[in-house]
C-alpha cells in the first residue's frame, strides 16, 4: 500500500514522494469522484422518492421533512470536524471509513421499518457523508499540486457535485418507479464496495503534522443547538388525526426546543472564542465580506433547499406524475443553474462578484415568486417550467461568485476552514429552510382546509379541498421561500465589498449540494 506525506520527511510507514509524481493519481480521481457522487445523489435522490417512503412507513406531513434534514442537518453540522479528521487522522483512513459508514447507514436506510429508523438511517449517511467529502477535497489537494492539473481535478469534482443533484432526481425517480423507492439507498452499496476495493490499493495516504486537537464540544454543541432548532420547527407543524395543528408557533413546547436551542448555539459561540483549537474560528465571520458570504450562502440554502423540496410532492400528489416523470420535470433548475454558471464565470473578472450575485438573488427570488401561480390543474409548460429554468438561472449566478468572496482576505492557515464554511452554511441553512417551509406549509393548509371545508361529506369535495389545501400551503412556503431570497440579495448588497480586483485569476470553487 503505497503512502505519501505532505511533507519532506520520512515516517514509519510513509514514503517521501514528490506528489506531483505519484503515477497514479488520476485513477484515484475516478475513484474519489464516484465517491463523491454518493454524498451528493443523496441529498436529492430521496425527493422524487419521498411520496412512495411516506406512504410505505407511515410518515407524517410535519415530520416529512426529516427525510431530507436529518441527512443535510448532520452532513452540514459536522462539516468541519470531518475536515480536521480527515487532516489529523489521515486522508484515505478517514476517506474509506467514511465510504463503509457511508454504505452501512445506506443498507440501514433500505431496510427501513419505520419513519425512525429511516430519519436515523439519513443522519448517519449525513455524519459519514461530512467524513467523506472533505477527506476527497483535501486528498485531490494533495494529489494535485501543478497548477493546470489542479484545475482540472477540481474541474471533474465540481461537475460532480453540480450534476449529481440533478442525476439524482432522474435515478430516484427511475429505482422508485421501476424497482422500489429502498434502491434509491440500496444503490449506494455497490459503489462503495467497488469505490473501497480500488481505493485501498490506489489511493495514497497522506495528513497534516503538527497540532492535532478536536473541538469535540464544539461539534456537540452546534450540530444539537441546530437539530433542537429544527425539531422545535417541526413541532409547530405538528397535527392531530383530525389535521389541526397540536402545537402552534406559540405553544410551550415549541417555544421551549427553540429557546434551548439557541441557548445553545450561544454556548457554542461563547466556546469558539475562548478554545484554543476552535472548529469554526471567529475570525473568519468577523471579516463583513466573508461573513455577508456565509449569511447569504445560508439564506440562499434556506429558501432554495427548503423550497424545491415541495417541487417533487407537487408533480406526484397534485399532480399525479410518476416517480420517473416528477424527476426530469424537475431537472430545468439544474440546467438553468449550469447556464449561468458559464456566464458568471465569465462575467466574474470584468464586474466583480457583487452585481452578479446580487442580480442572481433577485432572478432566483423572481423565479420563486413565479412557483407561486401554481394551482390544482397547472400546466407545467406555462407555469412551472419557466419558473423553474429562471430560479436555477439566478441561482447560477450566486453559486459562483460565492466560491470566490468566502476565501477574500483569510489567512492561508484559515483557508480550509473558511472554504468548508460556505458548503456547511448552505447544507445548515437548507435544513432549517426545509424544516421551516414544511411547517409554513402545513400551517397554511391546516387553516385553507378549516376554512373551505365542505358543508356536505362528500368525498370527491373532499378529495377536492385536499388538494387544494396542499397546493395552497405550497404556494405559502414559495412566497416565504423567496422573501429569503430576496433577503440573501440585500444580505450581499448591504455587505459585501470584494471587487473584481479581490477574484483570484484562477477562479475558486465553492461545492453546493
Amino acid at each position: 500500500m503505497s503512502q505519501v506525506s505532505t511533507g519532506g520527511k520520512h515516517e514509519a510507514g510513509v514514503v517521501s514522494t514528490p506528489l506531483h509524481a505519484y503515477p497514479r493519481r488520476w485513477f484515484a480521481l475516478a475513484i474519489i469522484a464516484a465517491a463523491q457522487l454518493m454524498v451528493v445523489l443523496d441529498a436529492t435522490v430521496v425527493n422524487v422518492a419521498l411520496p412512495h417512503a411516506k406512504a410505505d412507513l407511515g410518515i407524517s406531513d410535519a415530520n416529512q421533512q426529516w427525510v431530507v434534514t436529518a441527512y443535510t442537518l448532520t452532513f452540514g453540522g459536522l462539516l468541519l470536524l470531518g475536515g480536521r479528521i480527515a487532516d489529523y487522522w489521515g486522508r484515505k483512513r478517514t476517506f474509506v471509513v467514511g465510504i463503509i459508514g457511508f454504505a452501512l447507514a445506506s443498507a440501514l436506510g433500505g431496510a427501513a421499518w419505520d419513519d425512525t429508523s429511516l430519519f436515523l438511517a439519513r443522519g448517519l449517511q449525513g455524519v459519514f457523508g461530512a467524513l467523506l467529502a472533505p477527506a476527497s477535497l483535501a486528498l485531490l489537494s494533495v494529489l494535485f499540486v501543478d497548477a493546470k492539473e489542479r484545475a482540472r481535478a477540481f474541474g471533474v469534482y465540481g461537475a460532480i457535485a453540480g450534476g449529481g443533484a440533478a442525476l439524482g432526481l432522474v435515478l430516484g425517480g427511475v429505482l422508485t418507479e421501476y424497482a422500489n423507492w429502498r434502491w434509491c439507498l440500496l444503490v449506494n452499496i455497490p459503489v462503495a464496495v467497488i469505490a473501497i476495493a480500488l481505493a485501498l490499493p490506489i489511493v495514497p495516504e497522506s495528513r497534516a503534522h503538527g497540532n492535532t486537537k478536536y473541538d469535540i464540544p464544539g461539534a456537540v454543541l452546534a450540530t444539537l443547538g441546530l437539530s433542537l432548532l429544527v425539531y422545535g420547527f417541526t413541532k409547530a407543524g405538528e397535527t392531530d388525526a383530525q389535521l389541526r395543528l397540536k402545537y402552534g408557533w406559540d405553544s410551550p413546547v415549541t417555544l421551549g426546543f427553540i429557546g434551548v436551542a439557541v441557548l445553545l448555539l450561544a454556548l457554542f459561540v461563547f466556546v469558539e472564542a475562548r478554545i484554543r483549537n476552535p472548529l469554526l474560528p471567529l475570525r473568519i465571520l468577523a471579516h463583513r465580506t466573508r461573513g455577508g458570504a456565509y449569511l447569504s450562502s445560508t439564506l440562499i440554502g434556506a429558501g432554495f433547499i427548503g423550497a424545491i423540496f415541495f417541487v417533487s410532492l407537487y408533480f406526484q400528489l397534485v399532480l399525479g406524475y410518476s416517480p420517473l416523470k416528477s424527476g426530469v420535470h424537475s431537472l430545468p433548475v439544474s440546467v438553468g443553474v449550469v447556464v449561468a454558471a458559464g456566464i458568471a464565470s465569465g462575467l466574474l473578472p470584468r464586474l466583480g462578484p457583487k452585481p452578479i450575485m446580487a442580480f442572481g438573488g433577485v432572478v432566483a427570488a423572481i423565479g420563486m415568486i413565479m412557483l407561486t401561480r401554481i394551482g390544482i390543474d397547472t400546466s407545467y409548460a406555462t407555469h412551472v417550467l419557466p419558473a423553474m429554468l429562471i430560479l436555477g438561472f439566478g441561482l447560477g449566478c450566486t453559486f459562483v461568485p460565492l466560491g470566490n468572496i468566502a476565501l477574500v482576505g483569510v489567512d492561508e492557515h484559515d483557508a480550509g476552514a473558511a472554504s468548508a464554511v460556505v458548503n456547511a452554511s448552505q447544507q445548515v441553512g437548507g435544513s432549517l429552510g426545509t424544516a421551516l417551509l414544511n411547517t409554513v406549509a402545513i400551517t397554511a393548509a391546516t387553516a385553507y382546509g378549516r376554512d373551505h371545508l365542505p358543508k356536505s361529506p362528500d368525498p370527491k369535495a373532499l378529495d377536492l379541498l385536499r388538494a387544494e389545501s396542499m397546493v395552497h400551503g405550497y404556494v405559502t412556503a414559495f412566497w416565504w421561500g423567496s422573501a429569503l431570497l430576496v433577503v440573501a440579495a440585500i444580505v450581499v448588497i448591504v455587505f459585501i465589498k470584494a471587487s473584481k480586483k479581490d477574484v483570484p485569476a484562477e477562479g475558486a470553487s465553492v461545492h453546493l449540494g
